[in-house]
């Protein structure tokens, strides 16, 4: 299981992925899921990965060998694609040829062999997108409406970004954001874990503004984790009890307040 997410607000995207691919008492592994293609003034995309890691690193490998372009016959890879709308049509190729290369086999071994892809970016030219691919090659763009999209075990993460971010938050508040949303997905899932690899995009730069690794031990990851955990107990505390207890016990509980 992973918890992968992008952020498009107006002044960037911000994209995070985890890095656990299997949890239990004694078998724990880590593999990169966020993979960034760079080239400074020219474009910046990310792909974070979810699902079947055979199927999401195979098709990562078509990708960087290139795959033939319908017009032009001559391979295409993510480093020379015109435009984002092209590179979310090109790993949407990539996913749906091993999808039917792989995917009868691991099928009838009963190895789910679904998958979901994050591809972020810009291009020189052409605006700043997010996608998410499915795993039959097709996918949907990110809006300002509802500006990001998440793949993996995004349930615990979601309620926070739907109720905190909005187009218009600021980039690293988008980040601070987007590790809450982590952070509340590591407390629900083991089999989501630290490190965190994270992009910072700013729009129009063409240049990744921030990649980072958030290990184990890092400070203000830590910091953050008790910060939300010591706020969310005072929103708690300040929030009145329901009305709905019986009339005796309430009568309790205010003899017990003013005694």
């Amino acid at each position: 299981m992973t918890y992968c997410a992008g952020i498009l607000v107006r002044s960037g995207l911000v994209m995070f992925a985890d890095t656990r691919t299997n949890a239990g008492f004694d078998d724990i592994s880590t593999f990169r899921k966020l993979h960034i293609y760079e080239t400074p003034g020219e474009r910046v995309l990310a792909i974070a990965t979810a699902g079947n890691l055979s199927i999401t690193q195979t098709a990562l490998s078509i990708l960087a060998e290139g795959l033939p372009n319908p017009d032009t016959g001559e391979l295409e890879t993510l480093e020379h694609t015109p435009s984002m709308l092209r590179a979310a049509q090109l790993v949407g190729h990539a996913v749906r040829t091993v999808r039917q290369d792989l995917g009868p086999g691991l099928e009838q071994d009963h190895v789910d062999a679904s998958v979901s892809l994050l591809l972020g970016g810009q291009i020189r030219g052409g605006p700043l997108r997010l996608f998410m691919i499915y795993d039959a090659g097709n996918f949907i763009e990110c809006g300002a409406d509802s500006p990001f999209l998440q793949i993996g075990e995004h349930k615990y993460g979601r309620p926070i970004l739907v109720r905190a971010v909005d187009y218009d938050t600021e980039l690293y508040d988008a980040l601070k954001i987007g590790l809450i949303s982590v952070d509340s997905t590591l407390k629900s899932n083991l089999a989501v874990g630290l490190p965190i690899d994270l992009l910072v995009l700013r729009r129009d730069e063409l240049k990744s503004e921030l990649t980072y690794r958030i290990e184990p031990d890092e400070p203000y990851f830590h910091d953050l984790s008790e910060r939300w955990s010591e706020a969310l107990r005072a929103a708690h505390s300040s929030i009145p009890r329901p009305p709905y207890a019986p009339p005796p016990l309430l009568e309790a509980v205010g003899k017990k307040a003013r005694g």
